[in-house]
C-alpha cells in the first residue's frame, strides 16, 4: 500500500501536480471516558472550592452588596479560566464557579428588589435577563453560551408571567432561534456562538412550552392579569408564529420556485396559524420542523416533533372544556391537516405530470 502512493506521488509530480502535505500531525482526539471523568473531577474539584469558600465568608453571603461583589469575582475568575482552559477539567470547573457567582448574584438582586411590592418577580426576571444575555455574549466556552440562553429564556418567562404575558415567552424564543439558525452561516468567525445560542433557546423554548402544559407559572404567584392582555395574548402568539413563519419562507423562497407554489405556502402558513390561535404549541413545533428541515438540521426537526406531540397530547389535560369538545377540536384539526396534505400531493403531482409531458414534447 505504501509503495503504491509512492508511485502514485512519483507519477503526480512528473505530470507537474503539486501535493500539499501536512507538516504537523493531526492531533489525535480525547476518548468520550476520558473527557467524561475530567469533567466529573472538575464538577468535584469546583464543589469543594466552594463549600470551603461558603464556610468561610458566610457572614458576607448575608450581605446583598457583598454577595453581588463576590459573584462578579467569581464570575471574572470563570472567564480567565474560560479564556485559559486547555481541558475539560478546567472548563468544567469554569462552568461551576460562574454557576455559583451566578447564583450569588440572582441572590443579591432579590435581596435589593424584595423591597418593591408587586414589580418584584418583574424586575427580578427582567435583571437577570439582562445578565443571562451579556454572559452569553461574552463568555468564551460554548456550552455556557448555551446554557446563558437557555436561562435568558427562564429569565424572560419569569419576567413576562408577572405582567401576565407568560403564553408569549415560547414566541419570542421561537422567534430567536429561527433568527439564528436561519442566519447561520452569515457571519462564517461566529457559527460555533450561533449555534451555542440557537439550542440554548431551543431548549428554553421547550422547557417554557412543558411549564404551560403542566399549568404551573414557575413563580408560585399570579400576574396581575388585565382583560385587554388576556384578550391579546392569543393574538400575539399568533403574530409570533407567523413572524418566525415569513423568516423560514425568506430561506425557501432564495431557491427558485414558482408562483403557484408560493401562493400554496402561504395557504397553508394561514391554515396553521388558525390551529395555532387554539394551540400555540402546535404551530411552534411546526415551525421549529419546518426549519430543520429547510436547513438540513435532525435535531431541530426531531424537537419540532416533540413540540408538536407535546402540544396535540397537552389538549387533552384542557380543564376549560369537555371530553367531547376537545376529541372534535382534535378530529377537526386533523382532517384539515390531511386534507391539506391531499390537495398539496394533488397539486404537485399535476405539476410533475405536465413538466415530464412538457419535456417529452420537447424531446419528439
Amino acid at each position: 500500500m505504501t509503495r503504491d502512493a509512492d508511485d502514485l506521488k512519483a507519477r503526480l509530480s512528473q505530470a507537474g501536480i503539486i501535493i500539499n502535505e501536512p507538516t504537523t500531525p493531526v492531533p489525535l482526539g480525547t476518548p468520550w471516558f476520558v473527557r467524561l471523568l475530567q469533567a466529573f473531577s472538575g464538577w468535584l474539584a469546583a464543589l469543594f472550592l466552594l463549600g470551603f469558600i461558603a464556610m468561610g465568608m458566610v457572614f458576607l453571603v448575608e450581605s446583598p452588596v457583598a454577595s453581588l461583589t463576590i459573584g462578579l469575582v467569581m464570575i471574572s475568575a470563570a472567564f480567565g479560566l474560560f479564556r485559559k482552559a486547555q481541558s475539560d477539567l478546567l472548563e468544567h470547573l469554569g462552568l461551576a464557579i460562574s454557576f455559583a457567582g451566578q447564583l450569588l448574584i440572582a441572590w443579591a438582586l432579590a435581596a435589593f428588589w424584595e423591597a418593591f411590592a408587586y414589580p418584584f418577580w418583574s424586575l427580578l426576571g427582567w435583571s437577570l435577563f439582562g445578565l443571562q444575555c451579556a454572559l452569553a455574549l461574552v463568555m468564551p466556552s460554548q456550552a455556557h453560551r448555551s446554557f446563558s440562553a437557555f436561562a435568558a429564556c427562564v429569565a424572560l418567562y419569569m419576567a413576562l408571567v408577572a405582567n401576565a404575558m407568560g403564553p408569549v415567552a415560547s414566541g419570542m424564543a421561537l422567534l430567536a432561534l429561527t433568527a439564528l439558525w436561519s442566519n447561520e452561516f452569515r457571519w462564517p468567525t461566529r457559527i460555533n456562538h450561533v449555534q451555542a445560542w440557537g439550542y440554548g433557546f431551543l431548549v428554553g423554548m421547550l422547557a417554557i412550552q412543558g411549564l404551560a402544559h403542566t399549568g404551573q407559572s414557575l413563580l408560585f404567584v399570579d400576574g396581575m392579569a388585565g382583560s385587554a392582555w388576556r384578550e391579546l395574548l392569543p393574538w400575539l402568539s399568533v403574530a409570533l408564529i407567523a413572524l418566525a413563519l415569513l423568516l423560514v419562507f425568506h430561506r425557501v423562497f432564495q431557491n427558485p420556485i414558482s408562483f403557484k407554489g408560493r401562493w400554496a405556502a402561504y395557504a397553508c402558513a394561514i391554515v396553521l396559524l388558525i390551529v395555532s390561535f387554539h394551540l400555540p404549541s402546535v404551530g411552534q413545533g411546526v415551525v421549529v420542523m419546518l426549519l430543520g428541515f429547510t436547513i438540513g438540521h435532525r435535531v431541530l426537526v426531531s424537537a419540532g416533533v416533540l413540540s408538536l406531540l407535546l402540544g396535540i397530547g397537552s389538549c387533552y389535560y384542557w380543564l376549560d372544556a369537555t371530553l367531547l369538545m376537545k376529541s372534535l377540536t382534535l378530529l377537526v384539526i386533523g382532517g384539515l391537516l390531511l386534507l391539506l396534505r391531499w390537495a398539496l400531493r394533488q397539486w404537485l403531482n399535476t405539476k410533475m405530470a405536465t413538466q415530464g409531458d412538457r419535456s417529452l414534447d420537447r424531446d419528439a
